[in-house]
């Protein structure tokens, strides 16, 4: 599927205080070295769920270890208490949020990185070695244009659509939007199997969260019809029902945890679209679950 990149917009993600890389070999201070860095998720959030599952399609369980942290943050600002002494090591009188994903290194107890998506481009080109390519050579723009097309086709578009503070104009016109993006994703994957090659990208993980997301939290303001509009894309749900039944994708699907997390940080309000369930996730998951590995919780 040939992917057309979009302009260049701001970013939704939130700026990550740490923004480290890890390099090829030892000149660049971090640089790849089994066991020595660990990564901290709570698989709920969606930058967490998109590294969670490049780990597992790498198969880094051991070459990098994992501390899964609780759906809903315990602290008043949002953070992780399990965080803050990685974030106080890390930076002198840090006083924001102690927020995952987090890589840090083992080797001096402090924080390589807080900025998921390079975190897990890290991973894959220091890491993956004998894997297939998630970042094949040459296909970097056209990752980067999917990753634009969810946040802002998709994520932001669900999200304006489903604002009860906003002109119905303005909510019409981004549902447009959102279902102008689901088109061109349909007609792609109603062709091929995967999104930018004949295998899993980080394309596809991309999208894969994005379209979890899209039905397990922002449908729930969006209204009947809409969901049902929303729906209506059979190739592009038949691909996230694939995906959700491959081991890596399905193993760190928690429910429960997506909606407990979105239901602490909502302020908006629920509509008819909460009842309109688009893909039975939790049936499709377990439907890889006889060669699904065991994912730890705490």
């Amino acid at each position: 599927m040939s992917v057309t990149p979009l302009a260049a917009h701001p970013s939704p993600r939130p700026a990550a205080p740490f923004r480290g890389r890890i390099g090829r070999d030892a000149r660049s201070g971090h640089y790849a070295v089994p066991r020595r860095y660990r990564l901290h998720l709570a698989p709920a959030d969606p930058d967490c769920l998109r590294i969670a599952v490049t780990h597992s399609l790498l198969g880094l369980g051991k070459a990098c270890p994992v501390t899964f942290l609780p759906a809903v943050p315990d602290c008043p600002d949002g953070g992780h208490s399990a965080l803050r002494p990685l974030y106080d090591a890390s930076a002198h009188r840090y006083t924001g949020p102690a927020l995952a994903p987090v890589l840090s290194d083992d080797w001096s107890g402090r924080i390589v990185s807080s900025h998921g998506p390079d975190i897990a481009r890290d991973l894959a080109r220091r890491f993956g070695a004998g894997r297939p390519p998630l970042y094949p050579c040459g296909a970097e723009s056209q990752i980067e244009a999917v990753e634009r097309m969810c946040a802002q086709g998709i994520e932001e578009a669900a999200q304006r659509a489903g604002a009860a503070d906003t002109a119905g104009a303005e909510r019409a016109a981004a549902l447009d939007t959102l279902l102008g993006t689901l088109g061109v994703l349909e007609r792609g994957l109603g062709a091929h199997e995967y999104l930018i090659s004949d295998q899993i990208t980080a394309a596809d993980v991309e999208l894969w969260v994005t379209l979890v997301q899209l039905d397990t939290v922002h449908r729930y303001h969006l209204d009947a019809a809409a969901v049902h509009r929303v729906a209506d894309h059979p190739a592009l749900w038949a691909y996230a029902r694939r995906l959700a039944a491959h081991p890596a994708f399905g193993a760190h699907l928690d429910l429960d945890a997506v909606s407990r997390r979105h239901h602490a940080r909502c302020q908006g309000l629920e509509a008819a679209g909460a009842a309109v369930q688009i893909l039975d996730w939790e049936t499709h998951a377990a439907d890889g679950s006889a060669v699904r590995p065991q994912v730890d919780r705490p």
